[in-house]
């Protein structure tokens, strides 16, 4: 059972806390930690670093600053939106069980 309720709301929870941590994020700090390994190597620029400084511009409404950072911030937002919606909707177990 826990295995069936991990494989059902994992990918849910880590885009849920994915986008609550960008929420809460500054994004104009460049003092805090990151995981980044373009930036553990001294890159300035990193594409993944500047979709998450959009998504985290966009959350604060700082739309300009959004699309600044990264062109598909704002996409890409919509679309995780949408994943967790598909995500957490209940599922129509007649028919799950007529498709087979």
């Amino acid at each position: 059972m826990i295995k069936k309720l991990f494989n059902r709301y994992f990918e849910l929870v880590i885009w849920i806390t994915a986008l609550a941590c960008l929420a809460f994020s500054d994004p104009a700090s460049h003092s805090h930690f990151s995981l980044c390994p373009l930036k553990q190597l001294g890159f300035s620029w990193c594409p993944g670093c500047g979709l998450g400084h959009s998504i985290a511009y966009l959350f604060h409404g700082d739309i300009a600053n959004s699309f600044h950072s990264h062109w598909l911030g704002i996409p890409v937002t919509i679309a995780l939106f949408y994943r967790i919606y598909t995500l957490a909707r209940p599922v129509n177990y007649l028919q799950k069980i007529q498709n087979g």
